[in-house]
């Protein structure tokens, strides 16, 4: 029983974890820039860093909206360790790329998301944060790039 609940908890996908490694107070009403760390699960060795709005309670309670925070994020991402090449071997090199991380921006509706997309040619790693919005799309993005450049080659 035990063995068999062992190999079902290593079976789940790891759920990625941002840290919070920074938080700027914009306004005397609570508002906040709030700057997370997130590490690439897949590429050790790339971090990215997300900073975003976050709405204080005295701004909630006079806007009426309560349970959403703005949509727009800006991203930065680096390598901070080496990176394996054969790491990409794993990932997905579709088009459209693959989730890396999100988080809930409001109760029901939007979520902040980060892709990884892989450009072959340039042996690069491009990530995407951007919203996803139930009602509407979002056309708030922030992009940044992580070159795989290994000298001698």
């Amino acid at each position: 029983m035990l063995r068999r609940l062992i190999a079902t908890l290593c079976l789940l996908p790891l759920t990625v974890h941002a840290e919070q490694v920074g938080e700027v107070g914009v306004d005397w009403i609570g508002n906040d820039i709030i700057i997370e760390a997130i590490a690439d699960p897949d590429i050790p060795g790339v971090t990215c860093h997300i900073a975003y709005f976050e709405r204080g309670l005295i701004d909630r309670l006079s806007q009426g909206n309560w349970f959403e925070d703005p949509s727009n994020a800006s991203i930065a991402c680096r390598q901070t360790g080496p990176i394996d090449l054969a790491d990409l071997d794993d990932i997905d090199r579709g088009e459209s790329g693959e989730q890396v991380f999100s988080e809930r921006r409001s109760i029901i509706l939007k979520s902040l998301r980060i892709k990884r997309i892989y450009d072959e040619g340039n042996r690069t790693l491009i990530y995407l944060a951007h919203a996803a919005e139930l009602t509407e799309g979002s056309a708030k993005m922030s992009m940044s790039t992580v070159p795989l450049y290994v000298p001698g080659q």
